[in-house]
């Protein structure tokens, strides 16, 4: 290259230069260097070029330049050797700058050694700046006032204290530690090794302070996020009458944005408008940061648009200020915006849309963003790469991501966790679970995110092992005293109806929270324990922990299952208290309460008082008005939904079957399952088979009943075949009853109902051996009858009986009122129904029987425990037997009050002598 310089003319390579001004200097110096060959020196323009190169960065003119000064004999010049040591020091061309440094003469170099310390440091090459320095040293070249600040700088980035000590002694000794840029360097190098105090006692030391100096400190603080400290500073400083430049404003900005405190960010705006900086660049951007991590995103968008011309940080800290608030919408609508501007996105600004894409599911963008990135041809950038795997996993795209995940060199455990999370959201359980295993068999760190999603899974797969193995862990790992780790715990024993591990990790807890509550009082409900779950919700009370809406809805379930109506209607007070009734769970929560505690009407009404009624709103009322029986009423609420535009799903047409079966509305019954997949375009299911199945049966139709099971395309479960044991049952069909019962003893074995339908068939038919037959049978198969229990409510608590129970405290009392039952239904023409009783004794022994069955009971401990007249409301986990059944109607007519019996099919409203069911059941 140096020989083509020799003989060509030096105006070759002027056109080769970047910038106007660099040719204008070029040019004048080329003329005047070709009439004066001879100087010694030469003239002052060669600097400035060599400057020049040296800001922009301009490698290829600067080695022409220093091509030119080698032909006319300037290169020994020691101004220009220390120009071209910084031009290629910058421009990370750190051979040349060092050889250019060993080949001079020179007896003082300080300012060519500072020259390539500063180079290293500034490209973040902290190590070799301080090899350099030490060379430097080993050749006698004592350091000046701007040698040490590089050092320091260079000690800074390596966060090496033990050189900086070293260096902070030579400036003792050589008298620089007093020089301004000295002092500000070393109290920088201290703050950034984590040496605030002494940092601080340095700047202390400093006789006059600048604004430069302030700055350093501020900037070291709020690195180290000592906001609040920096902050004080600050105030310091402003009450000390030292005038805060544009940079101070800034870095104070940039303060407020990690406290997240908009309040104190106004006021910083105020005195940057008031100092009128409000034009400054920098200052502009840390405002729309400070505005975004403020929470104020309209205030941030309002700056940004007040900026005339935004540069690529302007851009990036309003995009992702609106992503950081969740206005992914307004995030993507600026990217578009940007790139009309012609600002070019880079690896920031796609990371942040690539996480908006992945909040709002938008594949194509996302993929788009994606082919943007392949496109750039950068170096791989870890948060882009896990921005990638994020967005394809939340747009459920999990092939993308784990081929993106996949191509990552290397994994960090964000990676991991978005993928197993992905893989959660996705419902793939058993492939989350597997990718935790695979990173924790290859020894990658893993935190409190990592298990709470993966017991998320393992709760889905109801794995109880695996949920253990979790449980150790995290007690290994130190991670189970998380807040997150040991409520996902909870969750996860609970789900997998481990009741007992879940309330004791519930009891280690050292802290009161919401959401341990709501998963153990989750736990009780679901695992059919409703009355722990209420006490709980005392025990959460005396805590003082508020409820939300989740606790409400899972208590309201509770109630529900036990009929504890007053405590529902407790609950529904404390609901419009906290201000849960427009929450949609617990609304739907209250209107399946109401009418599984037998208050329909109560139900209407608050299925009346929801805002937007979803589909689950509408088939818990059409489900209550079936279960008791209103019929007709359900099936004119469904007209009416199908009216109001919401679609039915399967659950929606069970209940609407079950309509039909308690009304016994056969017609409509069959125009609804006949045409189900036409209309609704839903597929009749085990469960619509067994609706139809009974409808047909109740109403006698065994022969098309029977036909109908053997038109299902699929194997009939046990539902359907109970449903024609239970037909068999009603209409006294005893072959009927043995080819269902055969089948039920082949697919639920366990069960005891299917023995005690089928010895009722046999009892009824007067057939008791048979009945000894089903009876051994039981005995044989370790088969046990389920015992009839029934509960009622009685101010706030709820008593449960089984038959003959002499459990209660007021027992005696309960027995004396069924006695007096007796002798005033006995008159009133009521006599027991005996035909039912399989027991195979006379029938004083049978009546006997019948009068301690558990719902009568309950009705008795009903009348003496409650005021007269009010409504009687009692639960059984049995169908209610035809003499109960017939005692009830007795009983409200003689003692004048409702009783309203809840069994496993269906509600019972007594009343005035005769049942809401029309004695269809």
């Amino acid at each position: 290259m140096l020989s083509m310089f020799k003989t060509t003319p030096s105006f070759w390579y002027f056109n080769f230069l970047p910038h106007p001004s660099l040719q204008r200097l070029f040019q004048t110096s080329a003329l005047v260097s070709t009439s004066h060959s001879y100087f010694r020196k030469p003239p002052i323009p060669y600097s400035k070029l060599l400057s020049q190169c040296a800001a922009s960065k301009s490698l290829i003119t600067g080695m022409e330049l220093h091509a030119h000064l080698i032909k006319f004999g300037f290169s020994n010049d020691p101004s220009l050797r220390n120009h071209l040591v910084t031009l290629y020091s910058k421009s990370q061309h750190f051979g040349f700058a060092r050889k250019l440094v060993d080949q001079s003469t020179e007896p003082d170099l300080v300012v060519s050694w500072s020259a390539l310390i500063s180079g290293y440091v500034q490209n973040g090459f902290g190590k070799e700046a301080l090899l350099a320095f030490g060379d430097m040293c080993l050749l006698g070249v004592k350091c000046n006032e701007f040698t040490f600040p590089c050092v320091l700088k260079a000690c800074s980035v390596k966060k090496d204290l033990n050189m900086g000590k070293k260096v902070h002694g030579m400036t003792l000794v050589t008298g620089f530690e007093s020089d301004g840029f000295v002092a500000n360097a070393l109290v920088v190098m201290y703050a950034k090794c984590g040496q605030l105090g002494e940092s601080m006692k340095l700047f202390g030391t400093i006789a006059e302070r600048n604004v430069v100096s302030w700055n350093a400190l501020f900037s070291c603080y709020i690195q180290s996020d000592f906001h609040v400290e920096a902050v004080n500073l600050f105030r310091e400083m402003v009450q000390s009458g030292m005038r805060p430049n544009e940079f101070s404003l800034s870095i104070i900005l940039n303060a407020c944005a990690g406290l997240r405190d908009g309040g104190l960010g106004k006021m910083v705006h105020g005195l940057l408008l008031k100092l009128g900086h409000d034009f400054d660049q920098f200052s502009m951007n840390a405002l729309v940061d400070m505005y975004s991590k403020g929470g104020e995103i309209d205030d941030a968008v309002a700056v940004f648009r007040e900026i005339k011309h935004p540069d690529i940080v302007s851009w990036n800290a309003v995009i992702a200020g609106c992503v950081l608030l969740d206005c992914n919408d307004l995030a993507l609508m600026l990217l578009g915006e940007m790139k009309i501007s012609g600002t070019c996105p880079n690896m920031f600004t796609l990371s942040s849309a690539l996480k908006a894409c992945a909040a709002m599911r938008f594949k194509e963008l996302g993929r788009q963003l994606h082919s943007s990135l392949i496109k750039m041809d950068t170096d791989s950038d870890l948060f882009v790469e896990v921005g990638l795997v994020d967005m394809y996993s939340k747009c459920q795209m999990m092939h993308n991501a784990r081929k993106a995940f996949n191509l990552m060199k290397d994994k960090d455990i964000i990676a991991w966790n978005a993928l197993i999370s992905g893989y959660s959201e996705c419902g793939d359980d058993l492939q989350a679970v597997s990718l935790f295993s695979e990173m924790y068999n290859k020894d990658i760190d893993f935190n409190q995110t990592t298990l709470s999603t993966v017991l998320k899974s393992v709760a889905c797969l109801q794995a109880i092992k695996v949920c253990k193995q979790i449980h150790s862990i995290s007690i290994k790992s130190g991670i189970y005293s998380d807040f997150y780790v040991i409520n996902s715990l909870l969750d996860t024993y609970g789900k997998c109806s481990h009741v007992d591990e879940a309330s004791k990790i519930f009891g280690e807890r050292t802290w009161e929270d919401i959401v341990a509550y709501t998963s153990m009082i989750t736990t009780y409900f679901q695992y059919g324990d409703g009355e722990e779950a209420l006490k709980l919700y005392l025990q959460m009370q005396d805590a003082d922990v508020k409820p939300d809406p989740f606790v409400c809805s899972s208590l309201l379930n509770a109630c529900a299952n036990l009929s504890a109506y007053e405590q529902g209607k407790q609950l529904h007070v404390h609901a419009i208290k906290f201000g849960f009734m427009s929450d949609i769970f617990a609304s739907n929560s209250l209107v399946n309460m109401y009418a599984k505690c037998g208050g329909i009407e109560d139900a209407g009404r608050a299925f009346s008082e929801i805002p937007t009624r979803g589909i689950i709103s509408w088939s818990a009322m059409i489900g209550g008005l079936a279960q008791h029986g209103r019929g007709k009423e359900a099936l004119k609420l469904f007209s009416q939904m199908i009216n109001n535009g919401v679609q039915p799903n399967h659950i929606t047409l069970v209940s609407v079957l079950c309509a039909c079966n308690h009304a016994g509305l056969v017609n409509e019954g069959k125009r609804y399952f006949e045409t189900m997949e036409q209309m609704f375009g839903i597929k009749p299911t085990q469960e619509h088979y067994a609706c139809m199945i009974d409808l047909l049966g109740r109403s006698g139709k065994l022969n098309e009943a029977m036909e109908l099971v053997n038109s299902i395309p699929f194997e009939a479960n046990g539902s359907v075949w109970g449903a024609l044991l239970g037909a068999a049952r009603i209409h006294k069909n005893i072959e009927l009853g043995q080819k269902a019962a055969e089948m039920l003893f082949a697919l639920e074995p366990e069960k005891s109902g299917t023995h005690v339908l089928l010895a009722n068939i046999y009892a009824s038919a007067g057939m008791w051996e048979n009945v000894s037959k089903v009876r051994k049978l039981m005995k044989d198969s370790n088969v046990k009858k389920e015992p009839g229990m029934s509960w009622t409510e009685i101010k706030d608590r709820v008593y449960t009986f089984i038959v003959g129970d002499r459990s209660h405290s007021r027992s005696d009392e309960i027995y004396a009122k069924l006695d007096e039952l007796s002798g005033l239904l006995s008159k009133a023409g009521y006599s027991p129904i005996i035909d039912m009783d399989i027991h195979n004794v006379n029938q004083s022994e049978k009546e006997q029987l019948l009068y301690h069955h558990s719902e009568k009971l309950a009705v008795a401990f009903a009348l003496i425990a409650t005021p007269p007249g009010a409504p009687i409301r009692v639960k059984k986990n049995l169908r209610v037997c035809v003499d109960c059944h017939t005692f009830f109607k007795f009983v409200c007519k003689i003692v004048s009050r409702e009783i309203i019996v809840r069994d496993i099919n269906r509600f019972h409203h007594f009343k005035d002598g005769s049942c809401s069911c029309g004695d269809y059941w």
